[in-house]
């Protein structure tokens, strides 16, 4: 069974509440699971890099056990960002992170769109940023989604590196503020923080600069695994994942001043 077969499945026989948040350009449902109720919120959203599609399984994992074990919170999974892009994938086109229209999804975001140093101006398998901010559908409906369920904080799962990215231009209270919560998550993972610089466009920019809550992007997988890294990792690296949504419900919990 393919993942992308495997996540509708699972979303099927989800118990809790669920739903879809918009369609793929080529018409496949963009879905969501939650659990918890109430504050904080946190969203985290996986595979929105085709080639990275071992993290749609790791968010089935972490899905189930908050179904059997809800955060003191709300946390919304949503494992299949870019499902058309991870059919191409699978199907022989092994390092593609794009959508179907060839679109990089992690660059069409309002945030300093198009200033990235490795961005491209024409369709491919990565870094073309698109005709405009939000023009792939993925991206719309992820940023609508996220408009609509106002998150404290979002984290979006990757590969490769072992590392966390989380600034993007803040300062004031800000700063420290998203450092500590980057430094909670290290904890956790151990993996270590790290800067992207010169990159642009990407929904964890976004949130940082537009919605000014903290973000995350979780590079999960050992550097030396090759792309894209196989399902058998996807246990270790739930494993290394497995208190990282309760601590920083906890950590937002006590920031509860309004920056």
């Amino acid at each position: 069974m393919d993942v992308v077969t495997e996540v509708y499945r699972f979303y099927r026989g989800y118990g809790g509440e669920k739903g879809d948040f918009g369609f793929s350009e080529e018409g496949l449902p963009l879905v969501y699971m939650k659990a918890g109720a109430g504050r904080p919120v946190l969203l985290a959203q996986y595979a929105m890099h085709a080639r990275e599609y071992v993290t749609a399984y790791v968010a089935l994992k972490q899905i189930a056990l908050l179904e059997n074990k809800p955060p003191e919170g709300t946390v919304y999974v949503l494992p299949l960002v870019n499902p058309d892009g991870v059919k191409k994938c699978i199907a022989g086109a092994p390092l593609w992170k794009a959508n179907a229209r060839g679109v990089d999804l992690n660059v069409n975001f309002d945030a300093r769109w198009g200033t990235g140093v490795q961005n491209k101006r024409f369709p491919g398998p990565s870094d073309y940023i698109g005709e405009a901010p939000f023009s792939a559908a993925e991206s719309a409906a992820l940023r609508d989604f996220t408009l609509r369920v106002a998150p404290d904080m979002t984290l979006s799962y990757h590969t490769k590196g072992e590392v966390i990215y989380w600034y993007f231009y803040q300062d004031g209270a800000r700063l420290p503020r998203d450092r500590s919560l980057a430094e909670t998550a290290a904890r956790e993972t151990g993996y270590a923080l790290a800067e992207a610089y010169g990159s642009a466009g990407g929904y964890k920019d976004w949130c940082v600069e537009k919605l000014k809550i903290p973000a995350l992007t979780l590079e999960t997988g050992a550097e030396e695994l090759s792309h894209p890294v196989g399902r058998e990792h996807a246990e270790e690296i739930a494993r290394q994942n497995d208190g990282v949504f309760a601590a920083l419900l906890n950590a937002l919990r006590r920031k509860t001043e309004k920056i």
